[in-house]
């Protein structure tokens, strides 16, 4: 089937809250070790089909 075990399942977990307050508490009340991640900001390039074939564009030409 593909499965994997583990006598540790808690490390095959990856858990999410709303916020991080709800997070802290959970592990606290619970005994688990955390380490929180914050989310990383997406940088998005604005792109154009047409910047494909501009004059100035730098790069060979290929098919």
């Amino acid at each position: 089937m593909g499965w994997t075990s583990s006598s540790d399942t808690q490390r095959q977990l990856r858990l999410t809250f709303a916020t991080q307050e709800e997070a802290i508490a959970y592990a606290t009340r619970e005994g688990i070790p955390y380490e929180l991640e914050a989310p990383k900001q997406r940088a998005l390039t604005p792109k154009a089909y047409a910047d494909n074939f501009r004059f100035d564009r730098i790069g060979r030409w290929t098919h």
